[in-house]
C-alpha cells in the first residue's frame, strides 16, 4: 500500500503542503508533486466530475506520488469506502458539526477495530489483488486519513468533542461557510475566535487543523498559530493570475500602438 506523505509529516510535526483542484487536469498532479507539494484537496463538493474521472485521476495521483484528499458530494457510506478503494488518500467531508456525525464517518471509513469499512481488496489501494494479507486493514488504517470541516458555529461549540472521536484525523476550517453563518446569525462569534478555539482543541487532543490560505501573510499567521494542514493555491487563481497578466499586458501593447497611430 501507498504510503501518505500527510500522514507522514503531520506524524513528525511537519506541515502539510496542500494546493487544491477541481477539474480533470492529470498534467496539475504532476507539476504539483514536483514543486513539493504533499497533496491535492480534490474538490467534488462544488465541482462536477464523473467517476470515472475520479478513478482515473486517482491512478495519476499514485503515479506522480501525491496525496489525495477528495472532498466528496455524497455521504453514502459505500461510496466513501470506495474512494479510498479506487486510490484516495483521504476524506475531507464538510459540515460535520456534531461529534454523532464524526463518529458515524469514522464507523463508514475505517476498518475494524476502529470503525466498521467493508472490505474488498480488489482496488487500487490494494494493488487489485489482495489474498492471504491480514496486515491490509491496520495499514489502510494507519495510511488513509479523515478531516472534518469546521463551518457552522454548532461545530464550534461542539469541536472539543469532534477533536476527540478516534479516527478523526484533523479538523479543517471552512472559513467562506462559518463566516456566513457568523454574519447572518445570532452568534456572537467572530472567525478569529472561532480560529482560536479550533487550534486549541485540536492541541489538546492531538490532532491536525487547518484551512484554505489567501496569502503569504495569512499563511505565516495560520503556521505560527499551529496550523498543519494548509492549502494555499489551486487552478483558479493561476488561472485567473495569468489571463489578468496577459490581459494588462495587451491593453499596454494596444494602446502603445494607439498612441503611435494618433
Amino acid at each position: 500500500m501507498r504510503k501518505s506523505k500527510t500522514l507522514n509529516k503531520l506524524r513528525s510535526g511537519q506541515t502539510v503542503r496542500i494546493c487544491g483542484l477541481g477539474h480533470f487536469i492529470p498534467a496539475f498532479l504532476k507539476h504539483a508533486a514536483h514543486f513539493g507539494f504533499d497533496c491535492i484537496w480534490l474538490d467534488n463538493e462544488h465541482r462536477a466530475m464523473q467517476q470515472r474521472e475520479v478513478q482515473a485521476l486517482l491512478a495519476y495521483f499514485h503515479l506522480f506520488d501525491i496525496d489525495c484528499m477528495l472532498r466528496p458530494p455524497t455521504l453514502e457510506r459505500t461510496q466513501l469506502y470506495r474512494y479510498f478503494e479506487d486510490g484516495a488518500t483521504g476524506l475531507m467531508i464538510p459540515f460535520v458539526s456534531t461529534a454523532e456525525k464524526a463518529r458515524e464517518l469514522v464507523q463508514a471509513v475505517k476498518f475494524p477495530p476502529i470503525g466498521d469499512r467493508g472490505l474488498d481488496g480488489a482496488g487500487l489501494d490494494s494493488d487489485f489483488y489482495l489474498r492471504g494479507d491480514e496486515g491490509y486493514t491496520d495499514r489502510a488504517n494507519a495510511e488513509t486519513f479523515l478531516v472534518v470541516q469546521i463551518e457552522t458555529p454548532e461545530a464550534v461549540e461542539n469541536v472539543e468533542e469532534i477533536a476527540a472521536v478516534e479516527g478523526v484525523d484533523g479538523l479543517f476550517i471552512g472559513p467562506a461557510d462559518l463566516s456566513l453563518r457568523l454574519r447572518t446569525g445570532d452568534s456572537s462569534l467572530t472567525l478569529e475566535l472561532a480560529t482560536e478555539r479550533v487550534a486549541a482543541a485540536a492541541a489538546r487532543h492531538g490532532k491536525a487543523w487547518g484551512r484554505p490560505v489567501a496569502d503569504q501573510e495569512q499563511l505565516q499567521a495560520l503556521h505560527a498559530q499551529g496550523a498543519r494542514l494548509l492549502a494555499y493555491g489551486g487552478e483558479f487563481p493561476a488561472f485567473l493570475n495569468m489571463l489578468r497578466e496577459r490581459g494588462e499586458e495587451f491593453d499596454q501593447l494596444l494602446r502603445a500602438t494607439e498612441q503611435e497611430g494618433g
